[in-house]
């Protein structure tokens, strides 16, 4: 494996493997890294004989005042996991590389990254996201790139971006990951206290308990995202929101009747935490 930080060498190494022929994916991340994060390397060794993983904490998703400084940096643990993990390439960039001096574009999103969900307490956010993520497409011109369903409203939107841009990398989502006691993985976690960490647990189990109550035929999702909020607030949790949404457009719905999802946005101590779940009405009888 090769850990580089010029985009110049993450190109040659990337167009001298697919000179020899297989496919290439990309796993963009933002490092401190967990099962979570490995389970995207695995779904694209799935995908590709190449994987290319990025590690870079884009500081154009990041507001005044939220965690740019103190989220959680651990490289030289990363690139060792990588490693044991059958990575090729890291490509660990510096904020002046991916951001030289005279840089001054930015993608703009809107529908299914504006005015909705974390959109609505992080405005700024998806139009970061959406610009680190174009650039990292195009410096690796992967075959492949996979994201973590966890971060769904992300995915999406990316996915919209692409499509809309006509961009020739297919975007992959991989499941969310969960650790023993269901709360999801995130690099967050390592800001909560254990007894913190048990309480969050509030978020899943709030979001399964809706789950069952769809499948069992519970459709109207009104007083199911009440009771969500009940339990999860009850627990400790401050909740940003808890929202059910159509699957594909992330318009908010009031009865499940198609493919849909319920996504949450709770802050533990200093941790804001996301999470969702898919809602599917029952089988027809």
């Amino acid at each position: 494996m090769q850990t580089v930080h010029a985009i110049t060498r993450a190109r040659t190494w990337i167009k001298q493997r697919r000179g020899r022929g297989g496919r290439v994916a990309l796993v963009p991340t933002m490092g401190a890294l967990h099962e979570g994060h490995l389970s995207l390397v695995d779904t694209a060794k799935r995908h590709a004989e190449h994987v290319v993983v990025s590690i870079f904490i884009n500081p154009k998703q990041f507001a005044a005042g939220e965690d740019l400084d103190s989220y959680p940096r651990t490289l030289d643990d990363d690139v060792r996991m990588l490693e044991a993990r059958g990575v090729g390439l890291v490509f660990a960039p510096s904020g002046r590389e991916m951001y030289p001096d005279g840089f001054q574009t930015a993608i703009e999103v809107t529908q299914l990254g504006t005015g909705k969900l974390c959109a609505i307490s992080r405005p700024h956010f998806f139009g970061g996201v959406a610009t680190v993520v174009m650039k990292l497409l195009n410096i690796a011109m992967a075959d492949v790139a996979i994201f973590g369903e966890k971060d769904y409203q992300q995915l999406q939107v990316i996915r919209r971006m692409c499509a809309d841009m006509n961009h020739l990398t297919e975007i992959i989502g991989s499941p969310l990951v969960r650790e023993e006691s269901g709360l999801a993985m995130s690099s967050r976690n390592r800001y909560l206290a254990p007894q913190q960490a048990e309480a969050a647990t509030a978020i899943s189990k709030a979001l399964f308990a809706m789950q069952r109550a769809v499948a069992k035929g519970h459709v109207n999702t009104d007083g199911l995202v009440r009771e969500a909020t009940a339990m999860i607030t009850a627990a400790g949790g401050r909740v940003d929101y808890v929202q059910t949404v159509d699957a594909a457009t992330l318009e908010p719905i009031a009865s499940v009747q198609s493919a849909a999802r319920c996504l949450a946005a709770v802050w533990f101590g200093e941790a804001r935490l996301i999470d969702n779940i898919a809602l599917d009405p029952p089988t027809a009888r």
